[in-house]
């Protein structure tokens, strides 16, 4: 079997958050996000990292960690383009929303050819989920199915209190195997502490439990996963352009979700207990801070991640800002 890759979608440019978030720091040395899933996944066997971004991004990528991951995982760049479209598809005029999380992944299908998982540049996931996926993808293979899986979480693990995320909100069988998934792109805490989702702005709400399992869109597949997404994007497109041409996307878990119906691939979810972290918004900033650092204190993390690496110098206002912080510990 040919060792897995791990797929980074990093081409989104955090709306919400107003700004490139995948290379704002999370700590003191100057490390992001997606330096702590990295050093996990080397950890846990990952060899070779694809990072998906924009053009137009490369070279503060690169900068700010490409550069100081040399000797440490092999690295690879690909570009998800708007333009990059199938025969007879074109932009709709005002467009600038990229084309979602299928779309992204269909962009390594020249870099990527075996086993793969793909994760969000901007979601801190944990060690034992990538031990999880690196050694469920090292040992299963497509048979009469193509044999997927995915890392969920508990819904009350992910959750911000300053606004709304999106979730894919799964349903397993008693063996752990994906039966449904359907995405959410608006689940919020209620006043009451408890979530709920909305797909009508908030005219109406339909509450979720706590414990429900949601994808955090940390998925492991074969190759096969890149020649469906290819083949199944035109009709989506031109069903999604029909609908909702400036903001229609083609999301992964849709594809996942389809494969299951047709009874063509099964998908073993591996469930993780562990807190999850992310800068949705400018507020949640404080609170991931302070998570890390307490993750560094009980040993989890050494300050600096990368042998070679210099501390980042901070300026007197940075300073007094970070002790300013308060967050919940992790």
């Amino acid at each position: 079997m040919k060792k897995p890759v791990l797929v980074i979608m990093a081409a989104g440019m955090g709306s919400r958050y107003g700004g490139l978030k995948q290379i704002d720091p999370v700590d003191e040395q100057g490390h992001i996000i997606m330096d702590f899933s990295i050093y996990d996944a080397v950890q846990a066997g990952f060899e070779k990292v694809v990072f998906i971004i924009k053009k137009e991004n490369e070279k503060d990528f690169r900068e700010r960690i490409g550069n100081r991951l040399e000797g440490h995982i092999q690295t690879e760049y690909v570009f998800q383009d708007l333009y990059n479209l199938p025969e007879g598809f074109a932009v709709p005029e005002g467009r600038v929303k990229p084309w979602g999380t299928g779309h992204a992944v269909l962009s390594c299908a020249d870099v990527v050819d075996g086993p793969f998982a793909v994760i969000n540049a901007d979601d801190f996931y944990g060690r034992e989920a990538f031990r999880l996926i690196y050694d469920y993808l090292t040992t299963h293979e497509d048979g009469e199915k193509y044999a997927y899986t995915m890392v969920g979480y508990l819904l009350k693990n992910t959750l911000t209190e300053n606004g709304y995320v999106a979730r894919g909100v799964c349903q397993v069988d008693g063996e752990d195997m994906l039966t449904d998934i359907h995405e959410r792109t608006r689940i919020e805490k209620q006043a009451d502490g408890s979530a709920a989702y909305t797909e009508d702005d908030g005219a109406s709400w339909t509450a979720l439990p706590d414990e429900a399992v949601v994808s955090m869109n940390m998925w492991g597949f074969t190759e096969s996963m890149l020649k469906e997404l290819k083949d199944r994007f035109p009709k989506a497109l031109e069903e999604g352009l029909r609908i909702n041409p400036l903001k229609c996307e083609y999301f992964l878990p849709f594809v996942v979700d389809e494969l299951i119906r047709e009874d063509r691939a099964e998908v073993k979810v591996l469930t993780s207990k562990d807190r999850w972290y992310g800068v949705t918004y400018k507020e949640d900033k404080p609170m991931v801070m302070q998570a890390v650092r307490d993750m560094k204190a009980r040993g989890l993390y050494p300050e600096l991640l990368w042998n070679g690496e210099k501390e980042t110098a901070q300026s007197g206002e940075e300073k007094v800002a970070r002790d300013g912080e308060e967050g919940p510990k992790a």
